[in-house]
């Protein structure tokens, strides 16, 4: 079921008449000077058959509209309405919402357990397909979503592994645009459009919370040492160089292969190094 444009016009109009025809009742009886059974009866008629029609629709709003349990439109005109009094009108909101969910529990694609929670920014888009197709289109938004959460989750290793891996930690823009396209497939048929989905919450579980802080700190120190080696190789490299490009001093290989040891152990040592100083003969 699609949604199309129910029958209304303005209620500034049809009240201008309604009034009108109640000026000309009136004055008919007036200038009968005494009750007349079908004027009164015809301004009666005018009343109840006028009166219901009206309704207003605020800015994004809509009212969807059905005939004795069939649809026959939906009217999104702002403003003061009229319509078929026999019309059944049912409100509901265009307005941009947000839906937060709550902290799952889920494993990702190494099985790692983790907690995800996400917020979706999600409208109403085919008002038709919203009240018909689905029984409470709210509760379905919160439920699929989450079940949309869970599936995108078990896809993607919470950290990068190895090169190339898109993580949920690392790759936020990515992982928000997976999101909010599983999500968007699962609310299309009941006429949804979804304009953002994003993690709002992301941490390992607790059971191996220390753990993994225990091996994402081991491979910081793994990659600081990376690149504490490669200035250090560097470094040495330069001094060597120098030395020799300025005639400093002629170093064979063993007493090369010292310097570079000694450098080395300077360059890439943890705490500051102690120098001892040789008064004697290198040999």
């Amino acid at each position: 079921m699609k949604e199309k444009v129910g029958f209304s016009i303005s209620g500034y109009l049809v009240a201008s008449i309604f009034a009108a025809l109640i000026v000309i009742f009136v004055s008919n009886l007036v200038q009968m000077g005494e009750p007349n059974f079908w004027m009164v009866l015809c301004i009666a008629l005018t009343v109840i058959l006028f009166a219901p029609g009206f309704f207003m629709v605020q800015p994004k709003q809509a009212r969807v509209l059905t005939l004795f349990g069939s649809y026959v439109g939906t009217i999104k005109s702002t403003g003061l309405r009229w319509t078929i009094p026999l019309f059944i009108r049912r409100n509901i909101s265009l307005r941009i919402r947000n839906f937060e969910s709550g902290q799952l529990k889920v494993n990702d694609n190494h099985g790692n357990p983790i907690e995800i929670a996400t917020v979706v920014v999600w409208t109403v888009d085919d008002t038709a397909q919203a009240v018909f197709e689905v029984d409470d289109y709210e509760s379905y938004v919160s439920i699929q979503s989450e079940a949309a959460l869970r599936n995108m989750a078990t896809t993607y290793p919470y950290d990068i592994y190895e090169d190339g891996d898109i993580a949920l930690r690392s790759h936020t823009q990515v992982i928000s645009d997976a999101l909010t396209k599983e999500v968007q497939n699962r609310l299309e048929n009941a006429g949804m459009k979804v304009i953002e989905a994003r993690i709002s919450h992301l941490a390992y579980a607790p059971e191996i919370a220390n753990a993994m802080l225990q091996r994402q700190q081991a491979t910081a120190i793994i990659a600081a040492r990376e690149k504490i080696v490669q200035g250090a190789v560097g470094m040495v490299d330069l001094a060597l160089e120098q030395l020799a490009e300025k005639g400093i001093v002629e170093l064979d290989e063993e007493r090369k292969a010292a310097m570079v040891s000694n450098l080395l152990v300077v360059l890439c040592s943890d705490q500051n190094t102690q120098p001892i100083v040789n008064a004697g003969s290198l040999y």
